[in-house]
């Protein structure tokens, strides 16, 4: 992405590009550091370096004893992508809330359904968690081979939860995951409706769009008309 900007291309083949390394990345990563939490990546683009901060619940397993094996990925990336020495600087970032996080949540029900806990259950500690971690609302589906020889959908949902438009896109984490099952392949999806946080901490600024503030009138010499 970086020797991307050096050379005089298209903006249109810039972002292309942008996000073809950010995708190569984030599956790098969430095969490699799914056991210990992986939730996201960030990629800032500095004038000297390119800077990844990888986002993970157990940033220690992340960073390997004596930071080696965040050196390993560096050293990874680096030679994937042609970049010279010392170009690739990667971070590991602890998330605050791993509750409302859908990644780390798919990858939890994952290791509840390969160690052979019944759906139901593991769906219903996963909603339990998200709820207590402060969300609005969740969902999480399984669909596959759950028993039997029929396929189906199983959806488990608690809470608020939006489905469209502008503000899903702000409010709403999704994440899919495959597990490998002894009788086929299951996919499991998690959904959470983050909680408005005026700080843009927890979740986003912006409020609902039918959340509507009433504001008090001023004073008694306000007179309606």
């Amino acid at each position: 992405a970086g020797q991307m900007s050096a050379l005089n291309i298209s903006k249109k083949r810039k972002f292309v590009a942008d996000g073809v390394f950010y995708s190569e990345l984030n599956e790098l990563f969430s095969r490699q550091l799914a056991e210990d939490g992986y939730a996201g990546l960030e990629v800032r683009v500095t004038s000297a370096t390119i800077e990844i901060i990888i986002k993970a619940t157990r940033t220690q397993d992340v960073l390997g004893e004596k930071g080696q094996r965040i050196r390993e990925l560096t050293s990874v990336v680096q030679k994937r992508f042609n970049f010279p020495d010392g170009a690739v600087e990667i971070f590991a970032d602890r998330v605050a809330n791993r509750g409302l996080n859908a990644q780390t949540q798919a990858e939890s029900l994952k290791y509840k359904l390969l160690g052979g806990l019944a759906v139901r259950r593991a769906c219903y500690g996963v909603l339990r968690f998200v709820m207590e971690s402060g969300a609005k609302g969740a969902e999480v589906s399984v669909s596959g081979k759950v028993r039997g020889q029929r396929a189906k959908t199983q959806k488990f949902a608690d809470g608020y939860m939006i489905k469209t438009g502008h503000t899903y896109e702000e409010y709403v984490d999704t994440a899919v995951r495959h597990v490998m099952m002894r009788q086929g392949v299951l996919g499991v999806k998690v959904a959470i409706m983050l909680p408005h946080d005026p700080k843009g901490i927890m979740g986003p600024k912006a409020l609902l769009a039918d959340v509507i503030t009433i504001l008090e009138p001023k004073g008694d010499d306000y007179r309606g008309y």
